[in-house]
Parts: C-alpha cells; structure tokens; sequence
C-alpha cells in the first residue's frame, strides 16, 4: 500500500497543479478510493480522466501487468447542500473503521486526514475548514459510528448525479435531510 499511495499521491498532485482540482478529502483503500474534490473550472471530467488513466499506466507498468486497473469511470455526484457534503466527508473518512481495518480514522495512513504524519507522500488539500477549526471535537465526530440505515442511506445517495437521500417508507420523509448530520 505504501508504493501504491505513492502512485495515486503523485498523480493525483499532478492533476491538481494541471487542472486546478481542489481537493477536500482522498481515502485510498486496497480496491478502491473515495474523493471529495471540487473544480473551479468544472473539468472533473478532464481532472478524472487524468488522474485515472495516468495511475492506471504507473499501477500497470509497475506490476507488470496488462489489464485494467479500474472497472470503469468514476462515479460522481454533486453535493449541493453543505450538510451533504459533511456527511460525505465523514462517510470517506469513515470507510477504514466501517471496512475493519482500523478502530480510529486517525489511524489509517492511506488518507488526506490532515493530522497523518507518516513516511508518505502527501497530497495538497486546501484549506481544510471542516477539519481546522476544532481538530479534537472533529476527530470525535469522526470516531462516533452513525446509525447503520443513515449510512445505507449515504450510500445510495451517493450513487445519484446528484445527492439524494433515501426515504422511510412509513412517513415518505427523507432518511437523511440537509438538517440531518450523521
């Protein structure tokens, strides 16, 4: 994992220096990564089609191998209400902890979380304001485990051009609103 962060720390810095990607949060797991970024020249199309196809080369050439890194394009969706994108935020950073393999999100190296200080490459996120004001009572919120249907609920939400929440049968409310922070 170190050499493979590596690879998706240089390439996806090279992205941000060539297309202007701000990025907000970057977790890399074993087979898949999570990537909170904004574009102020609305070229995620371009920044993705980069960042991919660049790591996939480097990932190939490196393990000597022919086939496709990556399963298919990126998915994206648009968060538009800020209490999405937190909850976006604390899912990414979350994924480690839910998937077992560690109990904290400190923890887990192969992440932007701007407290990580190992032997890694580092990846540029500006200003972290979801995270500088108040490190100690984030990582809290970050550490506390959401409802398990609040996070089903992200999930499919994600999966959408554009959030949308889940809705309880029972009362046709949304599983998640933009007052909900998970």
């Amino acid at each position: 994992m170190p050499f493979v962060w590596n690879i998706f720390a240089e390439e996806l810095s090279r992205t941000i220096n060539d297309h202007h990607l701000v990025v907000h949060s970057f977790v890399l797991m074993s087979n898949h990564f999570h990537l909170i970024a904004t574009t102020p020249e609305a070229n995620i199309s371009q920044c993705m089609q980069q960042f991919m196809r660049r790591t996939s080369l480097r990932l190939a050439h490196a393990g000597n191998r022919i086939n496709e890194t990556f399963a298919g394009r990126h998915y994206k969706c648009i968060l538009q209400h800020p209490t999405y994108y937190l909850n976006t935020y604390k899912y990414n950073y979350r994924n480690p902890v839910t998937a077992g393999i560690c109990n904290l999100v400190e923890e887990y190296p192969y992440s932007t979380l701007p407290i990580l200080s190992k032997n890694l490459k580092k990846i540029t996120i500006e200003g972290d304001f979801t995270f500088s004001p108040d490190p100690v009572g984030t990582l809290e919120w970050l550490n506390t485990a959401p409802d398990p249907s609040k996070m089903e609920a992200m999930r499919c939400g994600l999966k959408h051009q554009h959030f949308k929440s889940s809705f309880n049968r029972g009362t046709k409310k949304p599983i998640i609103s933009e007052n909900d922070l998970i």
